[in-house]
């Protein structure tokens, strides 16, 4: 947390929120005094606008003047994720040097030229924040699986045709999982705002799949293999 969370009270302590917002996997709260509240969730930290699962990880709770309001709350069970207050000016120039376009709005054109840059496969490329910045372990696979692309292939091997599938799925992929809230496995970490199950993981393609059958070309089966310290799931058969 910075600055100290004594700094940090007085001065968003009687603000007004003017805008939420999402860049990559930080949520953006823009006060009208000129500073910026950046939460990083990363892998266990839950933003809830109900009351959080104890008060044992509790990070951060906001109350608002306006009745009509609701609290809000930053509960990180392993206390992996983070919390900033910026100027808005200097957040946005902070953001830009580490991180990539975020992957709903990345261009095809950018994701040839940032591909034709590095020679590190594909699924690991696209965890790289810095590369694109906004998509997950899990989503990468589900994302390679849609496009019929092996994660291992080298990104600056991949065809224009490749890139193209790869970036249509990416948006597929992001904005299906938006629509179901995400995904909540079977160790319960991850809940929507209202300390809920999200519902895109009965939508899974291939992730936590291993053994099951490709659901693209129905004839290979899910296989599971390890890529910069993480899993990734992919199709033996179409993904080749």
């Amino acid at each position: 947390m910075k600055p100290s969370f004594r700094q940090i009270a007085k001065r968003v302590t009687g603000q007004t929120v003017d805008s939420v917002r999402r860049i990559g996997k930080r949520v953006i709260i823009d006060l009208d005094s000129g500073d910026s509240m950046v939460i990083e969730p990363r892998m266990t930290g839950l933003m809830l606008v109900t009351d959080p699962p104890n008060e044992t990880h509790l990070r951060l709770h906001w109350t608002f003047d306006d009745d009509n309001s609701v609290d809000l709350w930053f509960w990180d069970r392993r206390g992996l994720g983070t919390f900033a207050l910026f100027p808005t000016e200097v957040l946005e120039a902070e953001l830009n040097n580490r991180l990539g376009p975020d992957a709903l709005s990345i261009t095809l054109d950018e994701w040839i030229a940032r591909c034709a840059k590095t020679g590190r496969a594909i699924k690991v490329a696209m965890l790289d924040q810095k590369f694109v910045a906004g998509i997950g372990n899990l989503y990468a696979s589900e994302i390679l699986n849609l496009s019929k692309v092996s994660p291992t292939k080298p990104a600056n091997d991949l065809k224009p045709e490749q890139i193209l599938r790869i970036h249509q799925a990416t948006l597929k992929v992001l904005q299906t999982a938006i629509q179901y809230e995400g995904s909540t496995l079977g160790d319960g970490t991850y809940r929507n705002v209202l300390n809920q199950d999200g519902g895109y993981q009965n939508q899974h393609r291939v992730y936590a799949l291993e053994g099951e059958r490709c659901p693209g070309c129905n004839r290979g089966r899910v296989r599971r293999i390890v890529q910069a310290q993480r899993s990734t799931f992919y199709c033996g058969i179409c993904q080749r």
